[in-house]
């Protein structure tokens, strides 16, 4: 699998991302360098993909599959292609506050920590439905790495979306991500559809 070795404080930088939507505490002190040139339209439709992308980390190939899964969806394929996104294995462990990043979710995945609805699951890139039950396995969720990560995600807010009970490492998917709530993730989906449907 391809890693991307940018820091990814630089990269949040270059993107104009807010590292704390990553999980990610520090903030760089330098500011971005702005050039004169204005971005073609196409310069901003790209931008936001590497935004979609670098957010949820996701390769170019998965995401145009997902891009192309929204676009077969009745109604507004960008957000469609948000809340396939949001409805990731991984990225829902990252909302449960179950990891304080998403890689850190994903490798949860892979090491075969989690189940849904009592079924063990290692693809980070599973979609979730409504109503199914994410679990820590048993064996997994008295380790102290779980109870130091809580101890340091338990500021965060759980979306409204999802139930989750942290005493016993159980969460739910109440219902689908809601089109405001979709709108508050920091990357133009309508640009991004714009630029694959040339």
């Amino acid at each position: 699998m391809a890693i991307d070795r940018t820091p990814i404080l630089k990269r949040c930088r270059a993107l104009g991302i807010s590292p704390s939507y990553l999980g990610i505490d520090k903030s760089s002190k330098r500011q971005p360098v702005h050039s004169n040139r204005k971005a073609s339209q196409y310069g901003l439709q790209l931008r936001e993909k590497q935004k979609a992308k670098f957010i949820y980390g996701v390769l170019e190939k998965q995401f145009r599959r997902y891009y192309e899964k929204a676009a077969r969806v009745k109604g507004r394929t960008g957000e469609e292609l948000k809340r396939t996104l949001e409805l990731r294995l991984d990225n829902i462990l990252f909302r449960l506050n179950w990891a304080r990043t998403r890689q850190e979710a994903r490798q949860m995945v892979s090491h075969r920590f989690v189940t849904v609805n009592g079924k063990v699951v290692n693809i980070p890139s599973y979609i979730v439905s409504k109503d199914d039950v994410i679990e820590v396995r048993e064996n997994k969720s008295s380790s102290q790495r779980l109870k130091d990560i809580v101890d340091v995600t338990s500021g965060r807010l759980v979306p409204t979306w999802l139930e989750s009970d942290l005493e016993n490492f159980r969460g739910k998917v109440v219902e689908l991500p809601s089109d405001e709530y979709l709108d508050e993730i920091p990357f133009d989906a309508t640009l991004v559809v714009e630029l694959y449907s040339k």
